[in-house]
């Protein structure tokens, strides 16, 4: 008979599986940067709240802050890794020394924020109840905050009648990942990931409703709309970065 800390394991297992594509999603993005050396009009914003979104979702699930939560550590070390190899890019690419300026002293602000805060927590907090609670309404708040980030896009789509500027798969691949991970949290309660998986399938489940809804309407020119729909400029915060 499987346990439920077997399934509980094998789910995680999976949701790393697809956040690690998520992770991947901005790669058509960068792509496109490298190839014309030039960052355009791509902002640099959502990689570094990706940043500090992943990092406080690995000190989330070492086990000093809650135990049995390794997977959650696990990926979003991993996004961590390709976020800031994305950044890395970015600033090789800038042609400005304000744009120099912001990515170095968002880094800079950021390292002090979490180090600050954590330090903060761990030193007052000294049992797993307290430490969950703390950082785990820091995660939550910060996803919430990212979960924004698809309202223009799905503003869009309603004021253009067109899917043009949605990509399908991503927003699929975003509501898979927000369902599985919340069975995850169901399995060994986990509110905290709970609440932001939910919200992440919620958010996938509108955008794939938006997208049916709305695909008849699309002007036909797939060709574009495929190049147009991957180079969109992506906040990944799903995934137990979005966990």
């Amino acid at each position: 008979m499987v346990t439920a800390e077997t399934a509980r394991n094998v789910v995680g297992i999976i949701g790393n599986v697809i956040s690690f594509g998520l992770f991947l999603s901005p790669c058509p993005t960068f792509y496109r940067i490298v190839k014309n050396k030039s960052v355009e009009e791509f902002k640099v914003d959502p990689y570094l709240a990706t940043v500090l979104n992943c990092i406080f979702w690995v000190l989330y699930g070492l086990p000093f802050v809650r135990p049995d939560s390794i997977l959650i550590a696990t990926i979003n070390g991993v996004g961590l890794v390709l976020e800031l190899i994305y950044i890395c890019i970015f600033f090789s690419m800038l042609q400005t020394r304000k744009g120099y300026k912001k990515v170095i002293y968002w880094l800079c602000g950021e390292v002090i924020f979490i180090a600050a805060v954590s330090l903060a927590i761990l030193l007052v907090f000294h049992d797993h109840k307290r430490r969950i609670l703390a950082f785990g309404i820091i995660c939550d708040v910060f996803n919430i905050i990212m979960y924004s980030s698809p309202l223009t896009i799905m503003k869009k789509v309603i004021t253009t009648k067109s899917v043009e500027y949605m990509p399908f798969y991503l927003s699929l691949a975003n509501f898979l990942n927000g369902c599985v991970w919340t069975a995850y949290a169901l399995i060994k309660l986990d509110i905290f990931v709970l609440v932001s998986n939910g919200l992440g399938a919620l958010s996938g489940a509108v955008q794939l409703i938006l997208y049916g809804w709305y695909f008849r309407s699309t002007p036909r020119d797939e060709k574009v709309v495929e190049l147009k729909a991957s180079q969109i400029q992506l906040s990944v915060s799903d995934g137990p970065d979005r966990v």
